[in-house]
């Protein structure tokens, strides 16, 4: 980009400027069973055919009735998909499979310690267990359709057993990440009203026996005191029978689920014809700051979504063996490890564990093992096996077809490794882009036709048409080299319903920015603002440069955080970078950044130095960070992701806050230290 496009970027807009990466194209043996490879779909999914189009994906399900309307849009923008239609989520991922795979293994259950064996859960015991438990939600439990569950549980087989089991009652399951805390859970039990607690007694991450059933204690304490009585906390059993948390159980409030389970061997519960538009789960949105927000998710359209995107974007065979690396304590497990696969009847693997235990090998054991052949993970672990472990792949003998990437960009430097290392050069790439918000993807390459590209999500999928405006309302055509805020222009099926219990916020958050009639039904009226800055390259394809909450505004320019941190890790001693915005009493704001070199190495100046001048050559000296930290490890929550926030206190100074969940609190004392020298 040259300086005249640089200083004409006016401030509602964002400078950029990294150049785009060369096309990667799929094999001619993957295109060759890929599920979609009709480059006709993007016309079929046009917006002259849209909502028409998202037909396609309803039909991939099994209906208890048939919709009459595709999309209703008379509380826009509230958007109700295939109304008149009645569904069943657990039936349609497992019953409709019994006929010709019930011996098929719908779960490969991994623990995490090395000596206890991988349960493979067939589709007919996963129809034996989920009724019993269904049974059990009714009966014991008292529940019923429209009822409020609240699921606080790890990465073990009895949370998708759990899950469907609501779905066939349709229950309302909402699941808090089973690295939350008591506090995190009470205040997602209040917000969604729930009087029934799931959780699980003790679960294993990185080598020990955590103690997760005194997080169920503390949960109903606060709960309570906030006016939301818990009536029952079922308690499964890590190792059913047998005692493994110190944390006592409550009488007649806490009861094991192995115990009462035994009154419903045999049961067999009817899975209840659920309106299409019906709420399938709440999943909340951290909330770092503020209230979390339970984003309503239906039963019809988010079960279409995620079906077709499995189909299309994953290429998910019935055949195939998938592993999803995320925790189905978000959107991505809940959408990619549950829903989507089992639907299409594939073979999904849960593993319990961190996929660095016991060493950086583990991942590519497993795949090995289980024979896996789509591999879905994030950048975040994605760096951290590049960091530890970059010679790991080659030791094991396995053979993904496919893999994706999820929940933030990923830079080229990073996507190279993933693809020749971990890929073994073979293995597509789909860079997805989407959100808890949205259920399933936004932006993708469609593997069997669209060319991969380092570092850009790819065109929005058949039937998502994504914008970009400034923050005037301009539109910012492709290729012009400048970025603003991605919004998608039409409703999609999976797209969430509302946030629970307060619609204005859903208003005023998503859509309320670029509306110009409060008052429409037209959905043409109300582009839905995603909060992501984002350039579109002349050929269509979108990168994400990161919240627009995070863009750092030095001198006028608004520069995206993602593009700082590419630049820096195109530095081959640099395993992670993060960047936070430091205050600046002439430019604003200017970058402060951290780096996380590869093991063995140590940081000096000189090397310092290298960082800088390599962001200053990628980018230009408006993005000459302040200061070049490098520091031991970062700060990061139990998933895996850089605590931003509390570098961004480091370096200006202000409070940190609780640091206690965090996967590893005592860097933060280290890396203070370090910056305060």
């Amino acid at each position: 980009m040259t300086e005249k496009q640089i200083t004409t970027t006016s401030e509602a807009q964002i400078a950029v400027h990294w150049g785009e990466e060369q096309y990667y194209y799929p094999s001619y043996e993957f295109v060759a069973q890929a599920n979609m490879t009709d480059p006709e779909i993007y016309n079929r999914f046009s917006l002259e055919n849209f909502p028409n189009c998202f037909k396609e994906y309803a039909d991939l399900l099994d209906w208890d009735q048939y919709w009459t309307n595709i999309l209703d849009t008379s509380d826009a923008p509230c958007w109700k998909w295939f109304t008149g239609g009645k569904i069943n989520a657990s039936y349609n991922c497992i019953d409709r499979h019994l006929a010709e795979n019930k011996n098929k293994t719908a779960i490969h259950f991994v623990p995490e310690p090395l000596n206890e064996k991988t349960e493979h859960i067939t589709y007919q015991e996963l129809y034996v267990r989920v009724n019993e438990f269904t049974a059990l939600l009714q009966d014991f439990c008292g529940l019923k359709a429209g009822d409020r569950v609240t699921l606080h549980m790890p990465m073990v087989a009895e949370l998708p057993i759990a899950m469907l089991a609501c779905a066939r009652l349709g229950v309302i399951h909402s699941q808090v990440f089973g690295g939350f805390s008591g506090r995190a859970c009470a205040d997602r039990i209040v917000d969604s009203d729930s009087h029934i607690l799931i959780t699980m007694d003790t679960y294993f991450r990185n080598g020990k026996l955590i103690d997760h059933k005194q997080n169920a204690d503390v949960a109903c304490e606060l709960a309570e005191k906030d006016g939301k009585k818990i009536d029952k906390v079922l308690v499964w059993q890590r190792y059913p029978g047998k005692a493994s948390s110190k944390t006592p159980m409550i009488e007649n409030r806490d009861f094991f689920v192995n115990d009462i389970l035994k009154d419903y061997y045999g049961a067999r519960v009817a899975p209840v014809p659920m309106p299409a538009e019906a709420p399938l789960f709440l999943m909340y949105t951290s909330g770092t700051t503020g209230k979390p927000k339970g984003c309503q998710h239906s039963t019809g359209g988010y079960l279409a979504y995620v079906a077709g995107t499995s189909k299309f974007i994953q290429d998910i065979h019935p055949e195939d063996t998938y592993w999803c690396m995320a925790d189905i304590g978000w959107i991505t497990g809940h959408s990619y490890i549950v829903y989507g696969p089992l639907a299409l009847c594939a073979s999904t693997v849960v593993y319990e564990g961190v996929p660095t235990f016991p060493d950086a090998g583990r991942a590519w054991q497993i795949a090995q093992d289980l024979d896996v052949n789509i591999f879905h993970t994030a950048p975040t672990t994605i760096r951290a096996l590049r960091k530890i472990g970059p010679d790991e792949p080659a030791k094991y003998n396995y053979n993904f077809k496919h893999m994706t990437t999820v929940g933030e960009p990923i830079e080229p430097e990073v996507w190279r490794w993933y693809h020749e290392v971990v890929g073994k050069g073979k293995a597509i790439i789909v860079d997805t882009w989407w959100q808890t918000e949205t259920g399933g993807f936004l932006c993708s390459t469609l593997p069997g036709i669209s060319p991969m590209k380092p570092g850009s999500a790819g065109p929005g999928l058949p039937g998502i048409h994504p914008v970009i405006y400034d923050d005037d309302g301009n539109v910012l055509p492709a290729g012009v080299g400048k970025a603003g805020n991605i919004c998608i222009q039409n409703p999609w099926p999976g797209g969430f319903q509302t946030i629970w219990g307060d619609r204005q916020r859903y208003v005023d958050t998503y859509y309320s920015r670029y509306n110009k009639d409060p008052d429409s039904k037209d959905w043409r009226d109300w582009p839905y603002l995603a909060g992501d800055a984002a350039v579109e390259a002349e050929d269509g394809y979108y990168r994400i440069l990161g919240r627009i909450d995070d863009l750092i505004n030095v001198s006028g320019h608004r520069l995206g955080t993602k593009e700082i941190e590419s630049a820096a890790m195109s530095v081959p001693e640099v395993a992670e970078a993060a960047v936070v915005p430091v205050s600046h009493e002439i430019k604003g704001k200017e970058p402060d950044l951290y780096i996380a070199l590869r093991p063995g190495l140590t940081g000096d100046s000189e090397q310092a130095q290298i960082i800088s001048d390599a962001i200053c050559r990628e980018i230009g000296k408006i993005a000459k960070p302040r200061n070049v930290w490098i520091v031991p490890d970062m700060p990061k929550t139990r998933s895996g992701k850089i605590m931003r926030r509390v570098l961004g206190a480091i370096s200006n100074n202000t409070d940190i806050g609780n640091v206690m969940t965090l996967a590893n609190p005592d860097i933060v004392e280290d890396i203070k230290s370090i910056v305060s020298k």
